[in-house]
């Protein structure tokens, strides 16, 4: 393997790892004296070893000894970590003898792990002493033209570059007087340096310039590096040696002999904010010049857009037909069709590209030279992971994705390998994901920031790197669930395996070794037959049955949603290290009160079981973050007013002070009336609560709640539900201090009014109002919230008549509408909604027509009317519909009638 990604893999360890020791150190643990000292030996040499792997690119071994050398370092960074959680886990359970015999023997581990440095660091030495160039060794002078080898898709065909190829060459040719900047951005693979090539090399552009200039300014250069190309090699500029480290002379040089010309510039594969930010002031602005930069990075492109004088250009992968049409061209060259008897293994394999233009010209360049066979083709398929290895004949595809993988700082890249414990066909969602990351340790806190908040950070630096994606976006434009392409989790697997970061147990059996340390059973049934004793992480993704193992003790993650369970497994109050536990989507009915046990415990997730009631013990869970505890009762058509089924917690919740998400508790017991006041008002001690969900709630209780809520200033969700559909909601008291930052508010239930201080939310992007039958319309009090986004009513308003003015929601990108019973009228004035992507009506049957004003909202694509009556749809029909002009800008129009289409009337 590529000893950068080896390398990459080994910092990571050593780095989590020296976290893992400072905490360690600043316990209220009551180390012995001789412990203490020994780990701070083992920190000297980490550090020690951790700045020589971060010095290591620039010094590639030819001979694989530097491979071999950070797999030891990476080997007992994991035996250190090790001893760490034993000694963590001992200290849980012994007291006295034990204690002591326990010591002892930490501390005889320890010194052979110190051994085991020692003998690395003289390893280390001859390493120091390597030459600096080699077979793995990167030029030091930077590309001023492209050439063949600079991208694999140089000098390929692509087809669908068409669209985006005109649209560069317009802007390049437009003439503003100015200077303008074009960031093209997408994942590796796309073809972005190829794009950009044609349009540089195009007989409309060519001429139209003076200057013309390549350069591939790639990680490893530098502003320098790109100024000293410009005026040395584009300029024949002789520079002295001194004046050669001086950025702010070689920039003010350049500007003079640009000056007054019209030039284009290409700055490819920029890696490095910094880079742009210096030279940029290097290149005068005027005479219709223009720089193009290509990039994966869209974070670099994004923080570098500061004017409407810089464009970003997003590439995306082909449409399945370009991409079918390509991977034909390149695999049956003679005439680019597919013979009959490969169209189902091709389409397979096509599935497996995703569109990206690297994959299908690789794969399909690879299959015109074998034999065109189904079993020929299905073992390429079936073999793509084996084939993407450095040594594996679709290693070109690997060195361009690892490019992206390697400039990953050593945090972001076990949290990018931890996409390769989920299956192809299986994202992830956005918050799991987080959880997930700071149960393992990878998410390092900042200061004036909770770890969620962080690890969002991180996902966020992935997805604008390009090496996340989000497969699905919330309403509000922030990705719900994520995944990687199926290429880039080719990679990762086998750069997983390889490292032993995790094991995948699928259909295709995997080699378990008793070194595996996290385990992801993707298979019918799994039964643990080897000691598994260094496992921290077990998922499950088959539907079969799973057996935990009894000495699973060092897991730290135990992810078996969806398994077959009936029974909460009590070998699970055993993993006395456990931080994140998922029994989501199983039948259990009750969990022990022996859960005590899991001091460790950070989120405890028991959505869609049949779990009611939470024990008193899970009140010892003082590092409990997050705690879901309810299920959906999903029946067709319009949900029912009880669909959320909550659990009854304990009186003293009020303990566990670092949740952040408490869902759904119920406000309502069957015991005494002191007790049910109790915990409510308790929670306005759980100051730390992001999202609350609260059931059940007798009106009495309204104010005593309202007032706890007062005191949770860091609260983003809010969801509150009535007893019953005859009691109402008594939300008034909360008018002094309403959370400042609440993002979505869901209030279900009977209210006499809409409550004062909900038009207070400045932060507010989704609201939902469920059978409120509220007299008077709540449009006045919501229409102007500044970030609203989404805006439900359901059965919440009585009236006939909803008026949307003028210069009023403008954000609103949803609006639903349903079981409105006595709505008759609909006014949208012009200039109100101007937003507006999606209206949803369902069951208004009084409602007489498509709101008057609806053609004047600009941005709505899509219209959907369920269960509505037949006379209402017959307007809207092409053929005789007459208010079907209306609609003339919505190009998705559907009906549906108890939750089936219908019509499509687009």
């Amino acid at each position: 393997m590529d000893p950068e990604i080896v390398g990459g893999i080994a910092g990571g360890a050593v780095s989590y790892l020296l976290l893992k020791l400072d905490a360690v150190a600043t316990r209220e643990w009551n180390l012995k004296e001789n412990i203490n000292r020994a780990l701070q030996n083992l920190g000297i040499e980490l550090r020690s070893i951790e700045a020589l792997l971060r010095d290591a690119a620039s010094k590639k071994d030819p001979d694989h000894q530097f491979t071999d050398w950070i797999q030891n370092v990476r080997d007992q960074a994991y035996a250190i970590e090790d001893v760490l959680d034993l000694f963590r886990l001992h200290q849980d359970q012994e007291t006295g003898l034990s204690s002591f015999k326990m010591r002892h023997s930490i501390k005889k581990l320890i010194e052979d792990i110190e051994g085991s440095l020692q003998r690395i660091q003289q390893i280390k030495d001859r390493y120091h002493a390597m030459p600096s160039t080699g077979i793995h060794s990167t030029p030091n002078n930077t590309d001023l033209h492209p050439v063949t080898g600079m991208a694999p898709l140089f000098n390929d065909t692509v087809v669908g570059f068409e669209e985006h190829t005109n649209k560069l060459i317009s802007w390049a040719l437009e003439e503003k007087q100015r200077l303008e900047v074009m960031f093209v951005v997408g994942m590796a693979g796309l073809g972005k340096t190829t794009l950009v090539h044609r349009v540089y090399e195009s007989e409309r552009v060519k001429p139209r310039f003076d200057r013309h200039v390549w350069i591939t300014a790639s990680k490893s250069k530098n502003e320098l590096d790109i100024l000293l190309t410009l005026l040395v090699e584009e300029f024949g500029c002789s520079i002295t040696q001194g004046a050669a480290a001086d950025v702010v002379a070689l920039a003010r040089k350049l500007r003079k002999l640009l000056l007054n010309q019209r030039y284009i510039i290409v700055l490819d594969d920029l890696c490095v904010k910094e880079v742009w930010e210096s030279v940029r002031h290097a290149f005068p602005d005027g005479n219709n010049s223009r720089i193009i930069i290509t990039t994966s990075r869209g974070d670099v492109a994004n923080s570098c857009r500061d004017g409407d004088s810089i464009v970003i250009h997003k590439l995306q992968p082909l449409s399945p037909e370009r991409a079918a049409q390509l991977f034909y061209l390149k695999a049956f060259s003679t005439n680019g069709r597919c013979p009959s008897g490969l169209e189902e293994v091709s389409k397979s394999i096509l599935q497996k590209c995703e569109g990206l233009p690297l994959g299908i010209i690789e794969i399909g360049r690879l299959l015109s030279n074998k034999s065109p066979t189904k079993n020929e083709w299905k073992t390429l398929h079936d073999s793509l992971e084996s084939e993407l290895r450095s040594t594996g004949e679709l290693s070109n595809i690997m060195k361009v994705l690892s490019a992206s993988y390697k400039d990953l700082p050593y945090h972001l890249k076990y949290c990018f390998l931890y996409m390769s414990i989920f299956p192809e066909n299986n994202p992830v969602k956005r918050r799991r994901l987080v959880r997930l990351w700071i149960a393992e340790g990878f998410v390092i806190k900042k200061s004036g920031k909770t770890l969620e908040e962080v690890g969002e950070e991180y996902l966020k630096e992935l997805i604008d790197r390009n090496l996340i994606k989000a497969n699905e976006l919330d309403f509000d434009g922030l990705p719900a669930i994520v995944g990687v392409h199926s290429l880039m989790l080719k990679m990762i697997l086998s750069i997983s395996h390889e490292e032993n970061f995790c094991t995948v147990c699928a259909e295709a059996e995997r080699n378990m070794t008793g070194n595996t340390r996290r385990l992801s059973i993707q298979k019918q049934d799994f039964e643990v037959s080897l000691d598994l004793s260094r496992v921290r992480s077990f998922f499950s993704f088959g539907i079969g049955k799973v057996n935990i193992g009894s000495n699973f003790k060092l897991v730290k993650v135990l992810d078996i949603q969806g398994t077959p369970l009936e029974e909460f497994p009590n070998v699970i109050t055993g993993l006395l290290l456990l931080r994140y536990l998922s029994l989501r989507n199983t039948n259990i009915k009750s969990i022990p009160d022996s859960l005590s046990d899991l001091r460790h415990l950070e989120t405890l997730d028991l959505k869609q079981t049949l779990v009611t009631e939470v024990p008193k013990a899970v009140l010892q869970l003082e590092k409990l973050r997050h705690l879901l505890v309810y299920r959906y009762n999903f029946m067709e058509g319009v949900p029912p007013f009880d669909i959320v089924q909550g659990f009854q917690a304990p009186k003293k919740i009020t303990a566990l002070k670092n949740l952040q998400t408490l869902s759904f508790v119920k406000a309502s017991v069957q015991s005494r009336l002191t007790r049910k006041l109790r915990m409510i008002q308790g929670l306005e001690n759980l100051t730390e609560l992001r999202k609350l969900g609260v059931v059940e709630l007798a009106k009495e209780d309204g104010t005593r709640l309202c007032q706890s809520i007062g005191k949770m200033p860091n609260l983003h969700s809010l969801s509150v539900t009535s007893l019953n559909l005859e009691v109402a909601l008594e939300l008034d008291a909360m008018s002094t201090n309403p959370p400042a930052y609440l993002q979505r508010l869901y209030l279900k239930g009977p209210l006499q009014k809409l409550p004062k201080w909900v038009s207070s939310l400045h932060d507010l992007v989704r609201i939902r109002l469920k059978w409120s039958s509220l007299p008077e319309s709540p449009i006045p009090a919501l229409e102007n919230l500044p970030h609203l986004v989404e805006f439900q009513l359901l059965d919440a308003y009585t009236g006939t008549l909803l008026e949307f003015k003028a210069k009023t929601f403008e954000k609103l990108k949803i609006l639903d509408l349903e079981q409105l019973k006595q709505l008759r009228f609909i006014i949208m004035e012009q200039g109100t909604l101007p937003s507006l992507q999606k209206l949803i009506i369902r069951q208004c049957d009084e409602l007489e027509q498509v709101p008057v004003g609806i053609d004047n909202l600009r941005c709505l694509n899509e219209l959907l009317l369920c269960d509505m009556p037949e006379k209402f749809v017959a307007q809207l029909k092409k053929k005789g519909g007459g208010l079907r002009s209306l609609l003339r800008r919505v190009s998705v129009i559907r009906s549906y009638q108890h939750g089936q289409l219908v019509e499509d009337l687009s």
